[in-house]
């Protein structure tokens, strides 16, 4: 089977930004990426947009309007893609898919969100849509709702860990402090995070404002090549692994602590990679909220149920630690355009591989691995990327 390869990226930064719509973002970083990969736009088999929307702009039909950039793009067929939070991811997949099989040998991804246009209590409801309305639409908080009860349900099983979580929000807005790309660059310190005062009040449950991810603009870009033509181009980072498995949507059908299809979707990755986290040099995670990165050390193995605050505490997933968690300062400093978001961690994660990550770099970094996520912990996506050239 071909093997695609990642050959070259682009990021805007993320935070309440000038553009109007995603069609202004993406024009942004789609020639950039192709650019940045020495790859002429007419050579481009397939377009591929992750756009979650779901009523932040009213237009849609995202997976046409990459083009309008530059008419070149014209005939390119394009689709967008869309998994919630992983909407990034699923659009990379659906592109590695896309080249695997054969039916294309160079692909653009575009992963987009315009958030901040809306107000606060409508981007609220609009982040509903990843949960299961049915039953979850009147949860108080409204997505940030969801995650509070994961962090109640938690807390009364394992133990209130709020400091642990204060700790991985303040480790988090440390790293972004070295992202260019950050919505916010400020090292808030321990402290602030694990007071709850007027500037960091409770959101929900006993998640407070430095628990939360932020409400962003942006966009990311990918290009994707086949190995014969990606071992001509100056950059080659492979695929080693790479796995997405699903989890039941409703809340009150299985555990909201355990992120089971996660669970499924590392061991799988790390299966068919024939590693352990001892071969990853970083890891971007998937940190929406604090207790969600925390559960996230348990999944993937870094600890066993309810024991991730050891980790914490260890100092294990710090960018000095035995393996870097969100040295990018995560979504948590980085912020959280839902259908950039996949797409960006992928574009850091390569920038890491390539040495390109400036401030941000880890030593001699080889091996990456990436969890993205779609609603609470539904649509789960877990690459493990490797430097080719």
């Amino acid at each position: 089977m071909t093997r695609a390869c990642i050959v070259g990226y682009a990021h805007t930064p993320f935070g309440k930004l000038e553009d109007p719509d995603t069609e202004s973002l993406m024009a942004r970083v789609s020639g950039a990426a192709l650019e940045h990969a020495g790859v002429s736009p007419d050579k481009v088999d397939g377009i591929f947009v992750g756009v979650m929307n779901s009523g932040f702009q009213k237009q849609d039909f995202q997976g046409a309007l990459v083009a309008l950039a530059d008419e070149r793009l014209t005939y390119v067929p394009a689709m967008r893609v869309e998994n919630a939070c992983a909407t990034g991811s699923a659009a990379i997949y659906t592109a590695l898919d896309f080249i695997e099989s054969g039916r294309g040998r160079i692909a653009l991804v575009v992963g987009a969100e315009k958030m901040t246009a809306k107000p606060t209590s409508e981007v609220g409801d609009i982040l509903l849509n990843a949960s299961y309305r049915k039953e979850e639409a009147d949860i108080e908080g409204g997505f940030a709702g969801q995650f509070g009860r994961i962090a109640q349900n938690y807390f009364q099983r394992y133990g209130d860990r709020s400091e642990e979580l204060a700790m991985i929000a303040a480790k988090n807005h440390h790293n972004g402090v070295s992202n260019p790309f950050a919505q916010m660059r400020k090292d808030l310190g321990f402290e602030f995070c694990n007071t709850v005062s007027e500037k960091n009040p409770l959101v929900a449950g006993p998640l407070r404002r430095t628990d939360c991810s932020l409400v962003s603009d942006g966009a990311a870009a990918l290009v994707l090549a086949d190995e014969e033509i990606a071992r001509d181009l100056q950059r080659a980072i492979a695929f080693r692994a790479r796995t997405h498995r699903n989890d039941i949507l409703p809340m009150s059908r299985r555990d909201p602590t355990a992120f089971e299809g996660g669970r499924r979707a590392w061991a799988t990755s790390l299966a068919d990679a024939e590693m352990t986290l001892n071969d990853l040099d970083f890891v971007e995670t998937h940190d929406c909220f604090t207790v969600a990165e925390l559960i996230e050390y348990e999944i993937m193995g870094l600890a066993k149920p309810g024991e991730g605050y050891k980790v914490v505490r260890e100092g294990i997933t710090r960018k000095d630690g035995r393996l870097p968690v969100n040295p990018s300062g995560g979504l948590k400093s980085k912020g959280h355009p839902i259908g950039a978001t996949g797409v960006s961690m992928h574009v850091l994660s390569s920038m890491q591989l390539m040495g390109e990550a400036g401030d941000m770099q880890i030593k001699d970094a080889s091996v990456a691995g990436i969890f993205n996520m779609g609603g609470a912990a539904v649509a789960n996506y877990v690459s493990i990327l490797e430097r080719l050239k």
